[in-house]
């Protein structure tokens, strides 16, 4: 039995699923355990998965709010039960304060504990625990010091290994088959910096090209009145078919949707959120894709033409896809699964 834990966003939550089911399928019992009030609640039951919902705190670069701190502690107190129950061999933290409560009762109750860091720096979740792990495992390089160097392999983001031919993916979301196809994309939720300041610059590229654009479905009746003849805006898209589709990419840095590039071979220009609003997770993603020059980052609106441009030009984006392609994170999920099972 391992326990694989981690959620609250899509981000932590699907590359676990997708590390669960590769242990599954490898012969070993699984059981998810995810956080209440985290995405985790509608996703689980429809994953086959054997899972458990535990509370869970959010823990904060700051400080620890009190109702949080509340949540914290009962998290770590139900986590305990469940780890008395389930017994596991190991348990796979995804990050985030989802995957926080069984991972730290994990390692205090020596039980092997393996972590996950989807982004290009660690999270407050998988700083607190790195040093208790028994392995850290990484989706980009980054610099851990001497002391964690010994116990860290990189495995890449585990994605959704599935692609379509570009024509029948643009068939299967509505768009013109050979008609090339910029995808907005502004993660899971959308991104309202981008559904205001992408339309209105997108609009004049209309006669040549399409833009898929995802806008969130809190944002979707609003967004409508700004589709325009080669400009479709989906409240959520099915995203390996909008990879599939696109010629390349405008999106935020999620690790997940830079991951999802790499793997479908799509350039991107990365609009990451403020540092002050995620810790600078998403810059440093974006900048490590921009310093293997597989992606453009965005400095500020002022300059879009200019980096729009660029994407416009073929050879840059063909020099772009070659890159991406040797980054691609293909079998991450295979390899996470086969390191905890070393572990457990």
């Amino acid at each position: 039995m391992v326990i694989v834990t981690g959620g609250g966003t899509g981000g932590h939550l699907y590359p676990g699923i997708a590390v669960a089911r590769a242990i599954l399928a490898a012969g070993e019992p699984v059981t998810y355990v995810g956080a209440q009030g985290g995405l985790e609640e509608r996703v689980l039951p429809d994953s086959k998965l054997p899972f458990r919902i535990i509370p869970a705190g959010k823990l904060s670069r700051e400080a620890l709010r009190t109702a949080e701190g509340f949540k914290v502690l009962r998290g770590l107190w139900a986590a305990r039960e469940v780890l008395s129950e389930l017994r596991p061999r190991a348990v796979l933290s995804m990050g985030g304060y989802a995957g926080f409560p069984a991972a730290f009762m994990a390692s205090l109750g020596g039980i092997p504990l393996v972590i996950h860091e989807q982004n290009a720096k660690l999270g407050l979740a998988n700083r607190m625990l790195a040093r208790l792990a028994k392995r850290v495992t990484l989706s980009t390089p980054m610099p851990l010091g001497a002391a964690l160097e010994a116990k860290t392999q990189v495995v890449g983001f585990p994605v959704r290994e599935e692609h379509f031919a570009q024509a029948e993916a643009r068939q299967r979301l509505g768009l013109e088959a050979g008609r090339p196809t910029i995808l907005v994309l502004g993660g899971s939720q959308g991104s309202k910096e981008l559904n205001d300041n992408l339309p209105q610059r997108l609009y004049p590229l209309l006669s040549e090209w399409q833009v898929l654009h995802q806008c969130g479905t809190r944002w979707e009746a609003e967004m409508k009145p700004k589709e325009q003849p080669h400009y479709f805006l989906r409240g959520y898209l099915d995203t390996a078919l909008a990879w599939s589709a696109a010629d390349f990419a405008i999106t935020r840095g999620g690790a997940g949707t830079m991951a999802e590039a790499a793997y479908h071979g799509v350039p991107v220009l990365g609009v990451p959120l403020p540092a002050e609003l995620d810790g600078g997770a998403q810059r440093a993603n974006v900048t490590f894709y921009a310093e293997q020059d597989a992606a453009q980052m965005m400095a500020s609106w002022e300059d879009f033409a200019r980096y729009l441009n660029a994407f416009l030009t073929p050879s840059i984006r063909v020099e772009m896809r070659d890159r991406l392609r040797r980054l691609s994170p293909a079998g991450a999920a295979q390899r996470l699964a086969n390191i905890v099972l070393e572990a457990a």
